[in-house]
């Protein structure tokens, strides 16, 4: 169950391709090899309403945090977040050369004892793959 949510200023969306940025954060954590394709979720909520720093209209963020289900080690959970942030950093240093703006990244583990889940799409990609 990785759930990654994207909250953005609006003023970001000028600047770059949001749409790109959730494909780019869902191929990333395939990349990973730890989350279960199925489980991926990825999206973005644009934020028309904000306040940054001094106050500066210009200014403009992105904020993604990720909540996903227990059973894996540190060790690899740390190892996938740095690769998803490195792939959406470097998606978006233009931002970085072009304009103030701030990035995060935050992951979460869900306690399964309270954390309920009803999923047919793992089916249907096993399904898909042997045809």
């Amino acid at each position: 169950m990785p759930h990654f949510t994207i909250e953005y200023s609006a003023n970001l969306a000028a600047r770059t391709d949001i749409g790109a940025i959730c494909e780019l954060v869902r191929s990333a954590a395939v990349e990973t090899g730890i989350f279960p394709v199925g489980g991926i979720r990825v999206r973005a909520i644009r934020c028309d309403h904000y306040a940054i720093a001094d106050g500066n209209p210009e200014l403009c963020f992105l904020a993604m945090g990720l909540r996903l289900g227990e059973g894996r080690e540190l060790a690899a959970r740390k190892a996938a977040g740095e690769h998803i942030f490195a792939a959406l950093s470097a998606y978006l240093e233009p931002v970085f050369e072009s304009a103030k703006f701030g990035l995060t990244f935050e992951m979460v583990e869900i306690k399964s004892e309270t954390s309920w889940k009803k999923n047919n799409i793992h089916t249907y990609l096993k399904e898909k793959e042997h045809g």
